[in-house]
């Protein structure tokens, strides 16, 4: 089966870009950029990915991060965390020490805004420039390239990036200075965090009271209540089916970064802090790599 869905890309110009990182949104994005006809190399820590994604898209492998990047006008990385980062950006084999100079490294992985300013700054010291790019829109959104991201860096990167990243874009957006996009993107984490409960104890409710629940879904959600998760995971809630997209692992990772966050720049969020603990609990059922909606398990 594909791994990307058929879209119609925007008209731009052929760059030579590398792509760090071919998990499950970076093995599409990646895809999307070949299939918008941009000359794409590709990385990722074991072969069997690279293999594969050769297999699937025009463009070549390489086997470091440095030897990627070589001659890159753009480099794209999507990758787990902070230290999965500095693993492919720094060191002499990293992507920093390959890279052009005036060339733009767009990360897409969802970091600390920390280690964006960080990597920022040793990029301009290198005569490189930096974008922070968290997306949103899960592993759907990678596959029909209708990812949503949020930037952080300055200008001139942002405006030569964009171009080519809107082949896996609907919408990719500067919000500020170097790790702007990083809080961006725990933002959205908070807002869903938050949502996912709500919506979980009212299905649970409903489901206690008696009612026929998809029903009452497909009714309120013609009102205030509406959201998309209810619209994408409201029946598949009511019905125990907890495989579609992004694992609470990953959302537990990316609430404990927007807590440490939170401790740093005094907000409160009571909400976060006790989803984050109700999420503790899906992991103890041994739902680690089951999506976020699960957190009605605890419920029933």
């Amino acid at each position: 089966m594909a791994s990307t869905n058929p879209k119609t890309y925007e008209t731009t110009a052929p760059r030579k870009v590398a792509f760090l990182g071919l998990g499950v949104m970076g093995f599409p994005m990646a895809g999307h950029l070949a299939l918008a006809g941009h000359r794409v190399t590709v990385y990722n820590r074991s072969a069997e990915k690279r293999i594969a994604w050769c297999k699937e898209f025009t463009g070549g492998a390489a086997p470091t991060p440095r030897e990627a990047v070589a001659d890159c006008d753009l480099v794209f990385c999507c990758v787990g965390n902070d230290d999965d980062l500095r693993s492919v950006v720094q060191g002499e084999q990293g992507a920093f020490a390959g890279m052009k100079s005036g060339a733009v490294f767009i990360d897409h992985t969802t970091a600390s805004a920390n280690v964006a300013r960080e990597l920022s700054a040793e990029a301009a010291r290198r005569g490189l420039q930096f974008v922070d790019a968290p997306v949103s829109g899960g592993q759907a959104g990678a596959q029909n390239g209708l990812l949503t991201v949020m930037c952080g860096g300055e200008q001139a990167p942002f405006d030569a990036a964009r171009p080519v990243a809107m082949a896996y874009s609907r919408a990719f957006t500067l919000l500020g200075a170097s790790g702007a996009g990083q809080l961006a993107k725990m933002v959205n984490q908070v807002a869903i965090a938050g949502l996912v409960q709500g919506l979980s104890e009212a299905i649970a409710f409903g489901l206690k009271a008696g009612l026929d629940m998809e029903q009452v879904l497909e009714v309120i959600g013609k009102g205030a209540a509406q959201s998309w998760q209810m619209d994408n995971r409201g029946k598949t809630m009511i019905a125990g089916k907890f495989e579609f997209g992004f694992a609470v692992d990953w959302m537990r990772k990316d609430l404990g970064l927007v807590l440490d966050e939170a401790k740093r720049n005094g907000a409160r969020l009571p909400v976060t802090a006790l989803v984050d603990q109700f999420y503790a609990d899906v992991q103890s059922l041994g739902g680690q790599r089951w999506d976020t909606s699960s957190l009605i398990k605890r419920l029933r």
